[in-house]
This record gives C-alpha cells, structure tokens and sequence, in this order.
C-alpha cells in the first residue's frame, strides 16, 4: 500500500525525520510518500502558523491522492487541517495527534503530553478536550522552539527529558510526544523513562495501514460530506471545491 505523509511546514529536513519514523515501523508492503508543504510558515507554533499551514496541507494531499496515494498522514501535532482534509480527500486522513492519544490510551491510564513552547499548549489541550481525553491527558511544554529540535548545539533534548521527567513524578504512565520533530526520539526515551512513549507519527502509520487493510475510508455522509461547489476569490481561487 501507498501512504503520503504531509509535513505541514516548510522545513525540507524535519520532513526527513518524521518520514524515517514512518519508515521504521512501516509494514514491508507499505510504500511512504513523504512530502513538505509547498507553502506556510517554516514551523507551527501556535494559532496563527496554523491558520497559514491549512492550505499548504489541502494542495499535498490532493496531489497524494491524484498519485496514487491510499490514506495520507497530517505529521503536525496540531493536526493541522485535519477537519478541512478529511472533507477533501476520499482515502482516509490521519492526524497525528489523535493517532497517539488513541494508541496511548490503549496502554495507559494516566497520559502525559509534552509539547515544544508554552503557546501550544492550550490549542493542544483543546485537541485532546476534543478527542475525548480531557480527564486522562495533561499538556506540557518543555519551553523548546519547534526548529531547536534539530539544533544539535541546543539543550532542547534536556529540556525535553527535563519535561517528561516532571510529567513522569506528576503521575503520568505513558508519554505522547507533542510535536512531529520529536519522532525520532520515542524509543531511545521509552528505554531511559521504563515507560511507553508514543510518537504520533509512527501510531499514524499503523492506523493508516489497519483502514486500509480493512477497505474504510472516510464517511462522506455528513460532516465530511465533500464541498459543495462554489467560487473562491484572490489567493484562495485554486482551492474552489469543484463538482
């Protein structure tokens, strides 16, 4: 099977880490696609990156899935676009925070989400209110700009350990890694912590193969039911949903 992972932001070696976690756990059979967003803001922090990271999202995973593509992966912890996606895609889109909630949630009780800067915390706390984890999952930040992470002169790894320490004393049974540059670190922290780490971007990867396998797509009954046709004006011309 063919699945597209979208990073959302522009920075071409963050899209080299997350499609190595992808790899690492993919099915043999299982063909990634990694791609970088061909227009936004060069990292996602916070309420407005966001807003300019949408459309960016919709135009990879529409040329996904006109290549051949048979779900597609949103690797921002945001889940950036993810509502708007899964409206203008017929395979399946996965995000990867709700991806790695559901997969913590499987194996643990108490959930500890780590996050790169204090500003996200609150649209991440409203993501996990949304999927339905608001009593079992706490959001940190452990105070790291998204593009320190693959700064190797930083101390963004000791804060971030620092941070899931702390969610560790608090009571947290198992960690979720709040942010896709931090992919390539989940096992090497399940072995220091003696607890599961999840990175979203790889429970994406398994969820995305397992729809697949079963022959599910997106509903398009309803909420998810596509566009409907209509004019867009300026800029936003070329995402005019079509009949």
């Amino acid at each position: 099977m063919k699945l597209l992972v979208v990073n959302p932001n522009t920075t071409a070696s963050m899209t080299a880490t997350i499609a190595a976690a992808a790899r690492a756990v993919a099915a043999r059979e299982t063909e990634i696609v990694a791609v970088t967003s061909a227009m936004g803001p060069v990292s996602i922090e916070g309420f407005y990156d966001e807003a300019f990271a949408v459309p960016g999202v919709i135009h990879a995973i529409a040329e996904g899935e006109t290549a051949g593509a048979q779900a597609a992966i949103i690797a921002c912890f945001d889940d950036t676009g993810l509502d708007a996606a899964r409206t203008s895609a017929a395979i399946p889109v996965i995000g990867i925070c709700e991806a790695a909630l559901v997969t913590a949630g499987q194996i643990a009780k108490r959930i500890g989400v780590v996050t790169t800067l204090a500003r996200s915390v609150v649209p991440l706390e409203e993501l996990v209110r949304r999927y339905g984890f608001a009593e079992r999952a706490r959001v940190t930040a452990c105070d790291v700009p998204v593009l320190a992470l693959e700064d190797e002169s930083s101390d963004a790894r000791g804060k971030l350990e620092d941070e899931i320490g702390r969610a560790v004393a608090g009571g947290a049974e198992a960690i979720v890694l709040g942010c896709a540059g931090m992919a390539d670190l989940a096992a090497e922290l399940t072995l220091r912590f003696g607890l599961p780490v999840v990175d979203g971007v790889a429970a994406a990867v398994k969820q995305a193969e397992a729809l697949v396998a079963l022959g599910l797509a997106t509903s398009k009954r309803g909420a998810y039911a596509s566009p409907s046709p209509k004019s867009y004006a300026g800029a936003m011309a070329p995402f005019a949903p079509r009949a």
